[in-house]
């Protein structure tokens, strides 16, 4: 992602979806759509995302140009809107009163994406364009990933390893508590407050939206939860299901440990921040199935804080 500046100084975001500026080490199964959870790459799903995300009122950048046939480069190009002001993240540092306003607002468009409903689950592009997409549930495809993840992380690290037996039992047993469901909403699926920037009028505006996806809203609420922690209160809404939370708030620790562990064996620049992440929380994986009471049950979700944006490309 670039700022372009024009002759006459005036500013546009430039999207690239080129593989060598991705940081992420390749994988199989990287380009399949019909995984939820494949990474978000591409012009196609950008322009899906944003189609369906304007239509349902929520602000995204104007798009200004687009290329796939590699007119002025060799990669998928988008030209959108510059917001040269703050993100969300920057503004409840600085002003938490100022940034009130702007989190109702938020609350809004998530209400909007929320009461959008479609009988299928996976990418927008996907579903949209009358796709289908592997595995038979939501619950059942963060399981399937979970347990990825979980090998990965124990892989690289022995805390992980020596208490893997216990973290397979945990997310199986949350699992096989989740009851079926038959409508699924839209969700941005990374909305961290740098995902959302703040237009002149006190407007939030989405951004990094290419892995928007019809899911379980409670994936989105968790990721809301671990990002924002207090702030997070204003976008607090009825009817979640507590046992998705739980146990897509085991998974997504998980991810957020495998994740930048496997970022780190490639060149990403700033590895003290990605080995925090992970060490962040793979501690608060760890906490979820450590033994506090006499009968060993393990102690409810703590849904923890920390600043994570790990982006798909530079």
């Amino acid at each position: 992602m670039y700022r372009l500046v024009m002759d006459d100084a005036t500013t546009a975001i430039a999207y690239l979806w080129d593989a060598a500026e991705n940081y992420w080490p390749a994988a199989e199964g990287d380009d399949d759509l019909t995984d939820p959870f494949s990474p978000g790459l591409g012009l196609d799903l950008f322009e899906a995302a944003h189609a369906r995300l304007h239509a349902l009122g929520v602000h995204v950048p104007a798009i200004r140009l687009v290329d796939r046939d590699g007119a002025h480069c060799p990669a998928d190009l988008a030209i959108v809107e510059d917001l040269p002001g703050e993100t969300l993240e920057q503004l409840l540092e600085r002003d938490p009163r100022t940034a009130a306003p702007v989190m109702t607002r938020l609350g809004e468009a998530l209400d909007a994406m929320r009461r959008h409903r479609a009988p299928t689950y996976g990418k927008v592009a996907v579903v949209d364009g009358g796709g289908a997409s592997r595995g038979t549930s939501c619950e059942g495809v963060v399981l399937d990933r979970a347990l990825r993840d979980l090998a990965e992380a124990a892989s690289r690290d022995p805390r992980i390893a020596k208490a893997r037996d216990r973290l397979e039992e945990r997310l199986s047993r949350l699992a096989a508590a989740v009851r079926p469901r038959a409508q699924y909403a839209v969700v941005h699926g990374e909305l961290g407050p740098d995902h959302v920037r703040v237009d002149a009028d006190g407007n939030p505006v989405v951004i990094d939206i290419e892995g928007s996806m019809y899911f379980d809203v409670e994936w989105e609420h968790v990721f809301l939860r671990i990002r924002l922690h207090d702030a997070y209160r204003p976008l607090e809404t009825d009817g979640l299901d507590e046992d998705r939370l739980a146990l897509y708030m085991l998974a997504q620790r998980l991810s957020l440990t495998a994740g930048p562990l496997r970022l780190l064996d490639g060149d990403f620049p700033d590895r003290a921040f990605m080995a925090g992440i992970a060490e962040h929380n793979l501690k608060q994986a760890l906490e979820l199935v450590r033994d506090r009471t006499p009968h060993g049950s393990p102690p409810p979700p703590s849904f923890g804080h920390v600043h994570v944006h790990i982006s798909t490309c530079s």
